[in-house]
């Protein structure tokens, strides 16, 4: 890594040696800004070349490569009796450690509290793998996006991983250096007509921000006209105002036609917001996640912008990942874990990450299916998070099964586009009193104002169809109709910010779709308006 700090320190002494130039001092600045463009990517590509190399030989050694990182999570655990003093065998480390429920992972016997495996604690040598190879992979993909001044992030959390060793405007970033304020994040973004990439922290976030687009647009397209801040653009003022009356469908292309791809950092729970944003704001663009973060780790990279559906390599260095087979209807009783090189390409596992903080094998709750191989290593889809089944009566309505069910209920509403949705048991609201247990399940919508009865009964009838044990307890009557609740624009914007100010928000935040919790279900209840 001596090269680029080198280069790094390089940049830091030409605005000195500038000051001795007798250019004017925009031409100088205009070369300064060009220079450190170029130095920042080349440093960026060696650094990329070389991890892509770590990669490669990681992934052609697989059990080696995993073994390392077991070897890593041993010797850096810190639990005071830990059993694996001195061993690093496999075989021993499945037999004396069992496996732990994410629930569970926070308390030792001891009653000590500690961080959960891969929390905020754990950024290192992975957060940084998987910025520099997404950052190369988007490059070789989309070449334009690299130009000065073709990107812009609008959230102030980014999609990167792990922050870069100089400013983001050394890349071409027009966001201003530490902004932290969303509007003026979005503002500058507006400004800038010629943008091929757009930047936010999560597909929900940056749902968000084009909701808020709408709502204030108006006073956006003051500021860009009278120059607050920077110079007054009246023409792209008048642009705005055009693009905004034309309504939310293409919004993205009509306010910055060059666009050519969207960036987002994938977690549990963000795939209907990436759908919503996709048929709407961001109609016609691709989208492209460099990583996916599970419970605040990065657990897949992703090596493949051009794919329509992210695909992600399951790294083998550390953390430590098993692979535990997903048995339909009989989860607790699955057999043991797999490495990541006996996988098999069809079949879904729960991951199982163990890192050094802590020394638990726990389980994640994540499960992913086997898509294809790189060299040794598996390539995989994220299915779905176990912790987000429905069961009133043990009927285990997965989150993908409900997904599909409420989509396809919501393709036969008139109109209707889904913008979020959650799920809430009607035990947690004590609704059922009187009548049998059932689902209470909150929408957002866009071009639909109210919801029918007749349009309401069309989810339970798609559940029926996706779930025959749900179609059992139906027609004994064990289970009632799911009652859907349609809430006012913002109310999923508001329950996301308040999930977000939780001290115990995981990184990046994980959008729930079953809430366990009776204040953030009233919290929702009290903003329906249908």
């Amino acid at each position: 890594m001596l090269v680029p700090l080198l280069l790094l320190l390089l940049l830091l002494l030409l605005p000195l040696a500038l000051l001795r130039q007798p250019r004017s001092q925009d031409a100088s600045l205009c070369w300064l800004a060009s220079l450190q463009h170029r130095v920042a990517w080349g440093a960026l590509g060696w650094a990329a070349a070389w991890q892509q190399r770590r990669l490669e030989q990681s992934t052609r050694h697989m059990g080696q490569s995993q073994q390392q990182a077991l070897r890593w999570c041993l010797q850096g655990a810190q639990r005071p009796h830990c059993p694996l003093r001195g061993s690093t065998d496999t075989s021993t480390f499945r037999n004396q450690l069992p496996l732990t429920k994410i629930s569970q992972a926070q308390e030792e016997e001891s009653g000590e509290q500690l961080p959960p495996p891969t929390s905020n604690r754990y950024h290192g040598e992975a957060f940084l793998q998987a910025t520099l190879l997404g950052l190369a992979a988007l490059k070789k993909a989309y070449p334009e996006v690299v130009s000065p001044g073709s990107t812009a992030r609008v959230t102030p959390t980014s999609p990167w991983p792990s922050p870069l060793p100089w400013p983001g405007h050394a890349l071409g970033h027009t966001s201003p250096p530490g902004a932290r304020d969303p509007g003026a994040l979005l503002l500058e973004a507006l400004r800038c007509p010629g943008l091929r990439a757009l930047e936010a922290g999560t597909a929900a976030e940056l749902m968000d921000v084009f909701s808020g687009l709408e709502a204030d647009g108006e006073e956006l397209a003051e500021a860009v006209a009278t120059g607050n801040p920077g110079a007054p653009l009246p023409r792209r003022a008048a642009e705005l105002q055009e693009a905004l009356e034309q309504g939310p469908r293409g919004l993205a292309l009509r306010l910055w036609p060059k666009l050519q791809v969207v960036v987002t950092l994938d977690s549990g729970g963000q795939t209907e917001a990436v759908a919503a944003l996709g048929a709407l704001w961001c109609q016609g663009l691709a989208f492209f996640s460099p990583a996916y973060a599970a419970s605040g780790g990065v657990v897949g990279l992703n090596l493949w912008p051009e794919q329509p559906r992210g695909l992600y390599l399951l790294p083998p260095g550390a953390p430590f990942i098993e692979l535990l087979p997903v048995k339909e209807g009989a989860q607790e009783e699955a057999a043991s874990t797999l490495l990541l090189a006996e996988a098999q390409k069809g079949m879904e596992y729960e991951l199982v990450l163990t890192d050094h903080t802590s020394l638990t094998r726990c389980q994640l709750g994540d499960v992913v299916q086997v898509v294809g191989a790189y060299n040794q290593c598996p390539v995989v889809r994220f299915v779905c998070r176990l912790g987000q089944a429905l069961s009133v009566r043990g009927e285990d309505i997965g989150e993908d099964v409900f997904s599909e069910a409420l989509g396809r209920a919501v393709g036969q509403w008139p109109g209707a586009k889904l913008l979020d949705h959650v799920c809430v048991e009607s035990s947690i609201l004590d609704s059922s009193e009187g009548s049998a247990p059932h689902y209470e399940v909150f929408v957002e919508l866009r071009g639909l104002r109210n919801l029918s009865e007749e349009n309401r009964d069309k989810l339970d009838h798609c559940l029926q169809e996706a779930s025959p044990h749900y179609k059992s307890l139906r027609f004994r009557g064990s289970v009632g109709p799911a009652r859907v609740h349609l809430v006012g624009h913002g109310a999923f914007r508001a329950l996301r910010a308040a999930l977000a100010a939780s001290p115990s928000s995981p990184f990046p935040p994980e959008m729930p779709r079953v809430l366990r919790h009776r204040h953030l279900a009233q919290y929702l209840q009290r903003r329906v308006v249908s």
